[in-house]
């Protein structure tokens, strides 16, 4: 299994990736082919790995070398090897930057034979649809840090415009590719900002709107960006402050939920769960300061 694209890599894990919605946690493990070839060089090395290492004790030695034998002269006939050409090994694989999750060892089942043209029935087997749900965690996404006008410091009672950057938030894919024991299937999973909520920090603000959700243009921009013309109007996107930050700035936390798509071979596809993905700033808001005389 290989990833491309604006992915975080196999094995890191990451704070940039997105957080699906409504409890859905994408697969931290999966069953995936290998040629007979491949799976008895597997195995031969995996023995010989354990049983040719003093550190390891006589019950792990043993233990595989029962493993072992199952394929090599047990249920099975030296690796299938005299069936190469008519299917596969399955074997279970997982997301090594999530071992620590009970779901990466969820796939079980011993490695078993496929027929080829045959279908494995056991869940998490790579499909397309598993392909671009493992992208989907391996998405990276861009830091969500909000553009603002003013940009440095806001004052109490004045609108502070948001919007974000169209050049730096813009769709975001990653492509697996799955290339092995006969089999070739691929997906991408697609990323796409569609709306932006703020929270300000304090109580003693408010939000443009007052749900202070930021959907989607029809351009694809969230929020206006400000310009000199705008003095008088209301942000469509933006804050208002009633208090100075005079104690210290206040943590303006903005959060992205991206749409997620995807595409496969075979012309699958369709939507997996919405992701969100947010981050704090500091905000610093000052009183107009007035002369009278």
């Amino acid at each position: 299994m290989t990833f491309s694209g604006s992915t975080r890599g196999n094995t890191e894990a990451s704070p940039k990736t997105v957080t699906p919605v409504d409890n859905w946690i994408p697969p931290a493990c999966w069953y995936e082919p290998m040629t007979a070839e491949e799976f008895a060089a597997s195995m031969e090395k995996a023995y010989d790995s354990v049983v040719n290492d003093p550190r390891q004790p006589g019950y792990a030695k043993a233990g595989q070398g029962q493993y072992r034998e199952i394929y090599k002269d047990g249920k099975y006939k030296n690796y299938n090897l005299d069936e190469k050409n008519r299917g596969s090994w399955w074997v279970a694989a997982q997301d090594h930057s999530r071992l620590n999750e009970s779901g990466a060892w969820a796939c079980d089942e011993l490695p078993f034979w496929v027929e080829r043209g045959g279908t494995p029935l056991m869940k998490n087997t790579a499909t397309p649809r598993i392909l671009a749900e493992l992208a989907y965690n391996r998405i990276q996404l861009p830091d969500t840090v909000v553009s603002l006008a003013p940009a440095h410091a806001t004052k109490v009672n004045l609108p502070t415009w948001v919007w974000l950057d169209t050049a730096k938030f813009k769709e975001v894919s990653v492509t697996a590719t799955l290339n092995a024991g006969g089999i070739n299937i691929q997906a991408i999973t697609t990323a796409r900002p569609i709306s932006l909520k703020l929270e300000p920090g304090t109580l003693d603000a408010k939000t443009f709107p007052p749900s202070g959700e930021c959907v989607e243009d029809a351009d694809g921009s969230i929020g206006e960006r400000y310009s000199r013309g705008n003095a008088n109007d209301t942000p469509p996107c933006g804050i208002e402050y009633f208090r100075s930050s005079i104690d210290g700035n206040f943590r303006l936390r903005a959060v992205l939920t991206w749409k997620i798509t995807w595409k496969g071979t075979g012309d699958a596809g369709g939507n997996l769960p919405n992701g969100t993905f947010g981050k704090d700033q500091d905000i610093a808001v000052e009183e107009i300061q007035a002369i009278n005389r």
